[in-house]
């Protein structure tokens, strides 16, 4: 029987070859959540998870969540970090965009949903950011809301809350195309 992600990243504390594992089980999940942010620097970002979590695999606490969502946390943390990066060195870039960490302005081009995407953009960008996450890690990523809700830091009965309403407003959104406004409108 082989073992499973939590049982493979406690162990490669003590064997380092468990953990390549965990890297040919994971890497496609992980490098999907980074090319779908940011496309152009995904193969990068992933080596730099993979180094940042084989540094701190020591700290991984299975009472706390599943292997697979702190992987996933440490890929938004080196994502969060990309994107500080990137509006350091070219801030003239990021100047008009609402949040820094968080380019929206890519999404709808890779939406298959071509009608839908003016929409759906502008809905997901004027969802609270912590919100939008959840959305995308349940949506996108296929994690629990409870995987989900460690992702990002918050309890888990929170991050089921707040999925349920970015859900309802995204809903809202797009249902009624002649009634769109923007989503911190609306109740």
């Amino acid at each position: 029987m082989d073992a499973d992600d939590e049982q493979l990243l406690t162990r490669s504390a003590r064997d380092a070859e468990a953990f390549e594992t965990l890297v040919i089980r994971l890497s496609a999940g992980l490098h999907g959540y980074l090319a779908r942010r940011a496309p152009d620097a995904a193969d990068d970002l992933l080596a730099e998870v993979w180094l940042q979590a084989f540094t701190g695999r020591t700290g991984f606490d299975a009472g706390r969540g599943t292997a697979r969502a702190w992987l996933f946390g440490v890929a938004r943390n080196v994502l969060a970090g990309h994107w500080r990066r990137l509006a350091q060195e070219r801030p003239e870039a990021h100047r008009h965009e609402p949040d820094d960490s968080d380019p929206w302005h890519a999404v709808d081009q890779r939406l298959d949903a071509a009608a839908l995407a003016p929409q759906l953009r502008d809905t997901l960008a004027g969802l609270p950011a912590v919100e939008r996450e959840l959305l995308l890690l349940v949506a996108w990523e296929q994690l629990t809301p409870t995987e989900a809700a460690g992702v990002v830091g918050i309890p888990a009965g929170t991050a089921r809350s707040r999925l349920h309403r970015a859900r309802g407003r995204l809903r809202t959104a797009l249902t009624s195309p002649g009634s769109l406004r923007r989503v911190g409108e609306m109740a």
